[in-house]
């Protein structure tokens, strides 16, 4: 599964850079557990927890499409989707002070990519043949 493998690999080190962020910003704010009611600290967790809630499933259902043999560019535009997806949704609440359109954006292109490989998965599992 060199595609599935790929993304995967891709999304573990944004998940270790979104990781870095909260122990780092644990450091700076001096808060061992929870948020302590500091938005900083609040937004860099649901950044990499939401990262954490959805990411795995994605990457299961892709790697469940690459077995069903999925065709590459399907793969790779599904892959490529949700890493600048995950990309943007992160910056948006690890980095970006204010608001920016990158977290509807990433959100809004999860689920797609969601959506897209769980339908993929069922069409599959129905005996019907992937492009």
């Amino acid at each position: 599964m060199p595609i599935t493998t790929l993304y995967a690999g891709l999304l573990g080190i944004l998940f270790m850079l979104l990781s870095w962020r909260v122990v780092a910003a644990r450091g700076s704010q001096k808060i061992n557990l929870g948020d302590g009611g500091n938005p900083l600290m609040l937004r860099r967790i649901r950044g990499h927890a939401n990262f954490a809630e959805y990411v795995p499933l994605i990457l299961l259902l892709l790697a469940l499409l690459e077995s069903a043999h999925l065709s590459a560019p399907y793969l790779h535009a599904l892959g490529a989707t949700l890493l600048l997806a995950r990309v943007l949704h992160g910056y948006a609440l690890s980095f970006a002070e204010q608001f920016v359109p990158g977290r509807f954006l990433g959100t809004l292109l999860s689920f797609i990519v969601l959506v897209a490989a769980a339908g993929l998965c069922v069409y599959s599992g129905l005996g019907h043949p992937l492009p």
